[in-house]
Protein backbone atom coordinates (compact mmCIF):
# COMPACT_ATOMS: atom_id res chain seq x y z
CA UNK A 1 0.00 0.00 0.00
CA UNK A 2 1.40 3.50 -1.01
CA UNK A 3 1.48 5.87 1.86
CA UNK A 4 1.72 9.38 1.31
CA UNK A 5 3.28 9.89 4.85
CA UNK A 6 6.07 7.50 3.27
CA UNK A 7 6.82 9.57 0.22
CA UNK A 8 7.01 13.19 2.64
CA UNK A 9 9.35 11.18 4.98
CA UNK A 10 11.57 9.23 1.67
CA UNK A 11 11.46 13.51 0.25
CA UNK A 12 12.88 15.10 3.43
CA UNK A 13 15.34 12.40 4.13
CA UNK A 14 16.27 12.78 -0.18
CA UNK A 15 16.71 16.39 0.43
CA UNK A 16 18.71 16.36 3.93
CA UNK A 17 21.17 13.60 2.30
CA UNK A 18 21.66 16.00 -0.41
CA UNK A 19 22.38 18.80 1.66
CA UNK A 20 25.07 16.24 3.86
CA UNK A 21 26.45 15.23 0.50
CA UNK A 22 26.86 18.62 -1.31
CA UNK A 23 27.52 20.48 2.48
CA UNK A 24 29.75 17.51 4.41
CA UNK A 25 30.85 15.39 2.33
CA UNK A 26 32.15 17.06 -1.06
CA UNK A 27 34.41 19.00 1.36
CA UNK A 28 35.67 16.99 3.33
CA UNK A 29 36.29 15.22 -0.30
CA UNK A 30 38.00 18.09 -1.93
CA UNK A 31 39.26 20.14 0.56
CA UNK A 32 40.70 17.45 2.99
CA UNK A 33 41.51 14.65 0.73
CA UNK A 34 38.51 12.26 2.84
CA UNK A 35 37.07 10.39 0.42
CA UNK A 36 35.22 8.21 3.29
CA UNK A 37 31.92 10.51 3.50
CA UNK A 38 31.54 10.58 -0.33
CA UNK A 39 31.61 7.05 -0.29
CA UNK A 40 29.49 6.64 2.61
CA UNK A 41 26.50 9.22 2.02
CA UNK A 42 27.09 8.84 -2.12
CA UNK A 43 25.26 5.92 -1.56
CA UNK A 44 22.54 6.29 0.42
CA UNK A 45 21.54 9.75 -1.25
CA UNK A 46 21.26 7.77 -4.55
CA UNK A 47 18.88 5.01 -3.06
CA UNK A 48 16.82 7.86 -1.73
CA UNK A 49 16.94 9.60 -4.88
CA UNK A 50 15.33 6.27 -6.62
CA UNK A 51 12.94 5.42 -4.11
CA UNK A 52 12.09 9.20 -4.10
CA UNK A 53 11.53 9.05 -7.99
CA UNK A 54 9.26 5.85 -7.85
CA UNK A 55 7.24 7.12 -4.83
CA UNK A 56 6.66 10.12 -6.80
CA UNK A 57 5.44 8.05 -9.77
CA UNK A 58 3.59 5.98 -7.52
CA UNK A 59 1.78 9.10 -6.23
CA UNK A 60 1.37 10.80 -9.36
CA UNK A 61 -0.57 7.88 -10.79
CA UNK A 62 -2.57 7.08 -7.46
CA UNK A 63 -3.89 11.08 -7.65
CA UNK A 64 -3.96 11.29 -11.28
CA UNK A 65 -1.88 14.18 -11.41
CA UNK A 66 -0.70 15.91 -14.83
CA UNK A 67 2.37 14.94 -15.88
CA UNK A 68 3.59 18.44 -15.09
CA UNK A 69 3.55 18.16 -11.68
CA UNK A 70 5.90 14.93 -12.16
CA UNK A 71 8.24 17.05 -14.05
CA UNK A 72 8.61 19.88 -11.38
CA UNK A 73 8.60 16.55 -8.49
CA UNK A 74 11.91 15.63 -10.47
CA UNK A 75 13.69 18.52 -11.03
CA UNK A 76 13.07 19.06 -7.26
CA UNK A 77 14.77 15.81 -6.61
CA UNK A 78 17.80 17.42 -8.41
CA UNK A 79 18.23 20.66 -7.13
CA UNK A 80 19.32 21.49 -3.65
CA UNK A 81 15.92 21.80 -1.06
CA UNK A 82 14.30 21.17 -3.77
CA UNK A 83 12.25 18.15 -2.44
CA UNK A 84 11.43 20.39 0.95
CA UNK A 85 9.43 22.92 -1.26
CA UNK A 86 8.34 20.27 -3.38
CA UNK A 87 7.04 18.64 -0.19
CA UNK A 88 4.52 21.62 0.70
CA UNK A 89 3.59 21.76 -2.99
CA UNK A 90 2.01 18.13 -3.21
CA UNK A 91 1.17 18.25 -0.17
CA UNK A 92 -1.45 21.16 -1.19
CA UNK A 93 -2.04 19.52 -4.35
CA UNK A 94 -2.84 15.47 -3.51
CA UNK A 95 -5.05 17.17 0.08
CA UNK A 96 -6.83 19.01 -2.84
CA UNK A 97 -8.02 16.10 -5.29
CA UNK A 98 -10.33 15.02 -2.09
CA UNK A 99 -8.65 11.99 -1.95
CA UNK A 100 -7.00 10.18 1.35
CA UNK A 101 -3.59 11.41 1.85
CA UNK A 102 -2.44 8.56 3.85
Amino acid sequence: MLSFTAFRIIALLEGVSFLLLLGVAMPLKYIYMTPLAVQVIGPIHGLLFMLFCAYLIMILKRHTLPAKVGVWGFLAGILPFGTLVFDGYIKKKVAGDGRDVI
